[in-house]
């Protein structure tokens, strides 16, 4: 058995608490605990494995989130006891302790008739919240909640502001509050696939945004960088079930 070196953070979303557990022994133990974002893969009805971003296949020997109804290409907060190594054709074996649905989106095309409704408004995102792992672009923003309304997030194919370069592909995300906001903050958390763009000779991504401190900038993220998560500290990383759609 590989050794699982985790000094591992469990944390809870609502309490917004984080532990730590290290286990220094050969093997695992009921103490262990890994914490990944993840993607769904569903076999059939309820049957499903995980595509962890950090450990990769993830079997579900045993299961304490048996309330989650499987959403195949949904993406997830996952928490789980690992259990064994190289089992059958996956990774790993594990015990799923909990589950969290992320807001999982396809990336859309920027026309005239949709732009308007798909908003520009500001929006917040802190250093190491924006990352691409999995064949996902994840981020977590931070969301002034509205009241009623639930506002609007998506990724769209789009130009540059600064004219285009062949070398990289040229995505926007576009936020719409609908002007209603409640002044209470929180965390949003959102992953899009990035399954339908085509990265043949690109060196990367450049992403354009309204940022909240410093107004319309653009992102670029080169194939050549490590834009893995390493860490996880997202504790207050809502879920599809808050304000965002």
């Amino acid at each position: 058995m590989k050794r699982f070196k985790l000094c591992l953070a469990l944390f809870s979303i609502l309490l917004s608490t984080t532990l730590l557990s290290c286990d220094k022994n050969d093997g695992y133990s009921i103490g262990d605990l890994g914490a990944s974002w993840a993607t769904v893969h569903v076999l059939s009805d309820n049957s499903y494995y995980l595509s962890s971003d950090q450990f990769g296949k993830l079997w579900i020997a045993a299961n304490s989130a048996d309330w989650y109804k499987p959403i195949n290409g949904e993406r997830v907060i996952s928490y789980f006891n690992p259990l064994t190594d190289n089992y059958n054709s996956y990774d790993m074996a594990v015990k799923l302790e909990a589950i969290y649905p992320v807001l999982t989106k396809d990336i859309i095309e920027l026309t005239n008739e949709n732009s308007e409704e798909l908003g520009n408004d500001p929006i917040i995102i802190f250093k190491n919240n924006f990352w691409i792992s999995n064949g996902f672009m994840n981020i977590v923003f931070r969301q002034n909640t509205p009241t009623t309304q639930k506002h609007f997030i998506n990724l769209v194919k789009g130009p540059s502001v600064n004219g285009d370069n062949d070398e990289y592909v040229y995505l926007q995300i576009r936020y719409n509050t609908y002007d209603d906001v409640s002044g209470y903050w929180q965390n949003g958390a959102v992953s899009f696939n990035l399954d339908s763009i085509d990265f043949t000779n690109k060196k990367g991504i450049i992403v354009k945004m309204n940022s909240d401190t410093n107004g319309e900038i653009e992102v670029t993220v080169n194939f050549n960088q490590n834009t893995e998560r390493t860490s996880i500290d997202y504790t207050r990383a809502n879920t599809r079930e808050v304000m965002i759609k």
